[in-house]
């Protein structure tokens, strides 16, 4: 193949695009585009939109299971100041036998997952 594909980011079905918008700026994601049915937010290459659904026929499993995975090079200091600004994880940094990892819900009950290292190449701590 010739061409490159890049992978731009994904969207998700929110049932409140402000409450959203709220959350992941408190993650550090920036808003690019801000509109009562839909967002776009940024975190460095990628981005996240936001579209406004009736969420009230989607399971809550399903939710909790759809992960939006990031990394960041200081777990734990993460985890301290992203408790400061009012956001509870459900599992806080833990280690994996793959990863050390952290996670919370967003306010539609999507899974937000944090890892230590760049995906797929990190470790837990030794």
């Amino acid at each position: 193949m010739a061409e490159t594909i890049r992978f731009e980011g994904l969207s998700l079905p929110v049932s409140d695009v402000t409450r959203s918008i709220e959350f992941y700026r408190r993650l550090g994601f920036e808003i690019e585009v801000s509109r009562p049915m839909f967002a776009l937010l940024r975190l460095g290459e990628g981005t996240l939109g936001l579209l406004r659904q009736d969420l009230s026929g989607w399971a809550k499993e399903a939710r909790e299971n759809t992960h939006l995975e990031l990394s960041t090079d200081h777990l734990d200091d993460l985890y301290q100041e992203l408790q400061a600004k009012d956001i509870h994880f459900h599992e806080p940094p833990h280690d994996e036998p793959w990863e050390r990892a952290m996670a919370t819900y967003d306010p539609d009950g999507y899974t937000v997952e944090i890892a230590q290292g760049r995906r797929g190449h990190n470790a837990p701590r030794e």
